[in-house]
């Protein structure tokens, strides 16, 4: 009975259209002004273009990529007194068409565990899932994400679209570089129309406007949620002298200050970076030794999302959002002999999720305060995703261990591993139905 609901389309949608509903009143009426960042920052840029035709991206530099002012200018259509409301309206959309890509449109729903916990990881997360402009390219790049295995060129193109406005996205895009076979189209597919864009905003007279959103973040302090400016929250808090927490007027963010951060802000970039290059390493050697794409792109996209929050220098709470991503990838995919791999980083996430909530927006005014319960709450969360991080690491070097001793115990001949990334994604035989509705697929060519 409880797995005949649970399977249940009609449970599944009034549960998911519930939850936003349930946020999209805490957002609007709840403490914090959760939805501030929309109502007050995003409106006046979108008030911009519509008063003055000024296009930020275009007539002057940008924190965001160009392609984040459409969702804002088009929160605006139906006038500013609608402006709050049309966007969360415009959110739950982009939300139900990566609910509907996950559980599909037949009698009995496709992945419902993975729906279910992207259902609870939401109103966990709190209003911020769907107050930022994290929330429109998460349900993109989720679409593009569940669409590697049957069409990897076109979620390639939605992820290319998203990394635009946001820059996260592209993490999946390297991740497909890495373990599909169709690596070289997915580069170029991700190229042509980066190249695109950049093309037509130049033309449009930004010049190198259209990349500020690089060097914008450059200059940037450490913002206070951010994973490394936890050394310096507790030094203040044991009142080390010059160490104090400080509003950023020009960027409007609570940042830390005190023996220190300027080195650590400037070095933290070149660290995730690095951080990030060591992670696709790892992925090597897993590939060589015949690892499926389907097996590795969910924990190395994970790696790569979580070395992207773990070290960054801003951290700013909607960035817990983007695990959803590789959560629910790695929820609706399998691995040979452990059909639920991922529940472990599906309950890291999700208490991750909820500690978020706890700091912001409710008690942010503690955290700025200094009061130590929310410092260790901070830190908890910050460390769970160095955790999440942890995890997929060994993840991928476990895939590429149960392949050798899997290789060894078939008599394969140490020179005949396939070649890298050889393995498409999605290359077996598969239902002509999920082929043609581009549905993930699950497979486990190893049996288990």
């Amino acid at each position: 009975m409880m797995r005949r609901v649970a399977t249940n389309p009609v449970a599944l949608w009034s549960a998911f259209i519930l939850a936003h509903l349930w946020l999209g009143l805490v957002n609007l009426y709840g403490p914090g002004l959760p939805l501030g960042d929309v109502t007050i920052v995003y409106k006046f840029w979108s008030d911009q273009v519509f008063i003055a035709d000024f296009w930020v991206g275009i007539h002057s530099a940008w924190v965001y990529p160009i392609l984040a002012i459409f969702p804002m200018l088009a929160a605006g259509i139906f006038g500013p007194a609608l402006y709050a409301s049309t966007w969360l309206s415009l959110i739950l959309f982009l939300d139900a068409i990566a609910f509907f890509v996950l559980i599909g449109h037949r009698r009995t729903s496709r992945h419902p565990m993975a729906a279910w916990w992207w259902i609870a990881f939401l109103l966990l997360l709190g209003p911020i899932a769907l107050g930022r402009i994290d929330s429109v390219t998460i349900p993109l790049a989720m679409v593009g994400a569940l669409l590697i295995a049957t069409r990897p060129i076109a979620a390639t193109a939605v992820l290319t679209i998203a990394a635009w406005v946001k820059v996260w996205p592209a993490a999946i895009v390297l991740a497909m570089v890495v373990a599909v076979r169709s690596r070289w189209r997915v580069l170029a597919t991700a190229a042509s129309m980066s190249f695109a864009i950049v093309a037509v905003a130049t033309v449009l007279g930004s010049g190198t406007n259209v990349l500020s959103f690089i060097t914008q973040q450059t200059g940037r302090g450490l913002q206070v949620e951010s994973p490394v400016s936890t050394i310096w929250l507790w030094q203040a808090f044991a009142g080390v002298p010059g160490t104090m927490v400080y509003y950023d007027q020009q960027l409007l963010t609570w940042q830390v200050t005190g023996n220190g951060t300027g080195i650590a802000s400037a070095v933290m970039t070149p660290i995730m970076f690095l951080v990030v290059i060591a992670v696709v390493l790892v992925a090597v050697l897993p590939l060589r030794r015949g690892v499926q794409a389907t097996e590795l792109l969910a924990p190395l996209s994970l790696a790569i999302v979580s070395a992207l929050i773990a070290f960054n220098k801003v951290g700013s709470p909607q960035f817990i959002g983007w695990l959803a991503v590789p959560i629910v990838l790695g929820l609706t995919t399998s691995r040979a002999g452990h059909r639920a791999w991922f529940a472990v980083p599906a309950i890291l996430g999700a208490t991750t999720a909820a500690i978020t909530q706890v700091i912001y927006p409710y008690l942010y005014g503690w955290l700025l305060g200094l009061h130590p319960l929310m410092l260790g709450a901070l830190t908890a969360r910050n460390l769970l995703v160095l955790v999440l991080l942890g995890w997929a690491i060994h993840a991928m070097v476990e895939l590429g261990r149960d392949a050798s001793i899997s290789r060894e115990e078939d008599g394969d001949d140490e020179n005949s591993e396939a070649p890298f990334g050889d393995e498409p994604l999605g290359g077996d035989p598969v239902d002509p139905r999920d082929e043609a509705e581009g549905w993930p697929l699950v497979v486990d060519r190893r049996g288990g």
